[in-house]
């Protein structure tokens, strides 16, 4: 396959880029519109097959309407026009079954129409200081409930005194917010990875050939996104991962491949044999290094949550873009530019090239390595502990989900809510919703048993309101249970673990936020093995095809692992811990986000086996041609050493950017990506590699005698 690109790029590099140039307009015409079509609505981070989804879809099957309130406004009792104009606006939508609220039981059921059965019993919608009033919209099951809830914002903005809140505004300014941010990182990123490029390089045009990769990548995973969202739902944040993971992969490769030029022109003098001999070695290791990133990305299809395996998806396809624009896009500029790829650089700059690339044996990485080799035991020992002690508040871990308490303390949606929350009696923010499977005694919908059943629940430890039982038809009941603390609080988990225990009159099933957030956390323990036997199963297989070594690959799982137990111990020390809470602006939630910590922890390991892949690769091309146990270690490191580093800081820097979101998960994920390459291309790769192979010498390529003739069959032959 690289033979036939490499031919083809060579032969025709014009034509080549033309193609490509018009792939990638066709690829912004389709891709563009993608954030409109992706999944927005707050199911993404549900497990599909829980209790808590059955529950509500059981609701909706069963009443035609949603399980609960997606929109709750409150409104300033003293202004009747904006009572009358909230009502009048909610009641007129389509997708609205049923409003119910406002200044008392003469209101209740504002819209007089849709309501299953029997209407609800009163609640108190009148704030305890009796200023102000809310009203409660229930969309039907049928409403796409972002696109509903956006159409009601449309026409609720601008009227005084009126507040929407309430799950449908808090997932929507939730998923604003982060399109706002991925913007405002998009701007960020794109010119300090130019400068720092440029510092790497040394040279305008080598700077910018990562960037135009990148850009490449980006546009051609959106496009190739939106066809795979056609199949199948795809959540909205993917698009994050796409702009951010694209950017630093496409970097990454472009620098190696670039570098890799580079030093062949310097050593070749002829362009033609550069390229040839560029693609044979680092456009391999480009190659394989896609195929074990890419394959990570399965290890995320396997969770039953739309944010996961979408995430898994767009891992796939945005590794394997961003390898295939490397490779086909660069050895095409390669074969144009020639030697001008070191054009526009300032002559020092040029003259500190040629020095660096002709001190193979005495330049900074080599002499570390060397440095590194003679004290292994003690270079070792030091660094295992440095990590080690990094990684201790892993082990004090929890987690959380998404709430409201993820927006920013001025945003209008968190600020509503707060006010439902606390001002109002038994404002259905986020209310448990119980599913009762039970037959009606009669005509009426009155049922004694259900009566007893709803009356226990409100003797439950931390309830602060409980509904009464709703016929819904279909032999279904549904009642609503209000906690006295915020849903994803320690007292409303227990409280749904107390609701689930209680034995219904028939058969029930529990859903809500906080049921969600607990089914959730069921379904990442239970399907996380799986996930870590295909990440070990992928490092395992590409590193002993490429070294034909059984201990190596087990090496590099023990390092990835420490790479990211340092990583989470940093995260818990931060932000579960509220450290730094002015300095990087957020307001801690005492936990990580249990969906985005498992994508990070599958993506990190996924981009240290990346890093590995080129630190390996090199080593072994020395050894093959001859080289000691050692100084292949140095020479590998030499080579790589400067290249990995500034893949690193540049990958950070790409998904560091989205540090400065305002939405902590946000954060916590680009942080902690950001930290997970820098701590392997450092401690791991710099230090701790080298000093291992040094203690472990010749065994580190031992392999049985069967799997070695299976290697001389499959694996990677030297170039």
């Amino acid at each position: 396959m690289l033979e036939r690109i490499l031919r083809l790029t060579t032969a025709y590099p014009g034509r080549v880029l033309a193609v490509l140039g018009i792939v990638c307009v066709f690829g912004g015409f389709i891709g563009s519109p993608v954030k409109g079509l992706l999944n927005a609505d707050n199911d993404s981070f549900h497990d599909l097959g829980s209790e808590s989804t059955r529950a509500i879809e059981a609701i909706q099957r069963s009443s035609g309407v949603l399980s609960g309130p997606e929109l709750l406004v409150v409104v300033d009792r003293d202004r009747p026009l904006a009572l009358d104009t909230v009502a009048s606006t909610l009641c007129s939508d389509p997708d609205v079954a049923r409003v119910v609220g406002g200044s008392g039981r003469d209101r209740n059921d504002v819209c007089r129409r849709g309501s299953p059965a029997r209407a609800a019993d009163p609640q108190p919608f009148v704030s305890r200081d009796g200023s102000k009033v809310y009203f409660s919209a229930v969309y039907r099951a049928s409403a796409v409930a972002n696109a509903t809830t956006r159409r009601l914002l449309a026409g609720l903005a601008g009227i005084p005194g009126v507040r929407p809140g309430g799950v449908g505004p808090v997932y929507a300014a939730v998923n604003d917010q982060v399109a706002h941010d991925l913007t405002t990182a998009e701007l960020l990123a794109f010119p300090l990875l130019f400068i720092a490029a440029l510092v790497t390089f040394r040279s305008v045009i080598s700077a910018f050939l990562p960037l135009l990769v990148g850009g490449f990548t980006i546009v051609i995973s959106m496009m190739i996104l939106r066809v795979v969202n056609a199949q199948m739902a795809i959540s909205v944040f993917a698009l994050n991962l796409v702009t951010g993971l694209g950017l630093g992969l496409a970097i990454d490769y472009s620098l190696f491949l670039v570098s890799r030029f580079r030093e062949e022109l310097d050593r070749a003098g002829e362009v033609a044999e550069a390229v040839r001999n560029t693609v044979q070695t680092a456009g391999r290791t480009v190659a394989y290094s896609a195929v074990t990133v890419a394959g990570s990305g399965l290890a995320l299809l396997v969770f039953p949550l739309r944010f996961l395996y979408s995430m898994g998806v767009g891992v796939i396809i945005t590794a394997l873009v961003a390898a295939i624009g490397a490779l086909v896009m660069l050895p095409a500029l390669f074969a144009v530019l020639g030697p001008q790829v070191n054009a526009l650089g300032l002559e020092r700059w040029r003259q500190a090239m040629r020095a660096e690339a002709r001190a193979e044996k005495s330049g900074f990485w080599y002499r570390l390595s060397q440095f590194v080799m003679r004290h292994h035991a003690l270079v070792a020992v030091t660094a295992v502990a440095i990590v080690l002690v990094l990684g201790i508040p892993f082990l004090r871990i929890r987690f959380t989900g998404i709430d409201v308490s993820v927006l920013p303390d001025d945003a209008p949606a968190r600020i509503a809510t707060m006010e439902l929350r606390d001002d109002f009696a038994a404002a259905d923010v986020n209310p448990i919703m119980v599913e009762v499977s039970h037959p009606a005694a009669g005509p009426s919908g009155e049922d004694s048993s259900m009566t007893d059943y709803t009356n226990r629940l409100r003797h439950l430890p931390h309830v602060k309101w409980v509904t009464e039982a709703r016929y819904l038809g279909a032999d279904t009941w549904q009642i609503g249970v209000i906690a006295d603390a915020p849903a994803l609080a320690d007292h409303t988990y227990q409280l749904v673990r107390d609701v689930r225990a209680l034995k219904a009159p028939g058969g029930s099933l529990v859903g809500g936020t906080t049921a969600n957030q607990i089914d959730q956390l069921s379904a990442l323990r239970r399907n996380l093995p799986a996930s870590l036997a295909i990440l070990a199963m992928l490092v395992l297989v590409a590193l002993f095809l490429m070294t034909g070594s059984v201990v190596l690959p087990l090496k590099a799982i023990v390092m990835n692992l420490l790479t990211i137990s340092a990583t989470l111990g940093i995260l818990v020390f931060i932000f579960q811990d509220g450290r730094f809470e002015n300095l990087l602006d957020y307001h801690g939630q005492g936990a990580l986000e249990s969906a985005q910590i498992t994508f990070l922890f599958v993506v990190a390991f996924g981009l240290a086996t990346d890093y590995a892949v080129f630190l390996l690769m090199r080593i072994k091309e020395a050894r093959d041609h001859g080289a000691g146990e050692r100084e292949s270690v140095a020479l590998g490191l030499q080579r790589t050493g400067r290249i990995v580093t500034a893949a690193a800081v540049l990958f950070a820097i790409a998904m560091g950017a989205f540090a400065t979101s305002r939405i902590e998960f946000l954060k916590e994920l680009g942080l902690g990506i950001a930290l997970s390459v820098l701590i392997d291309a450092t401690i791991i790769r710099a230090l701790l590699v080298p000093s291992l192979m040094a203690l472990m010498g010749k065994w580190n390529w031992w392999a049985p005698d069967r799997l070695r003739r299976l290697h001389a069959r499959f694996g990677v032959a030297a170039h």
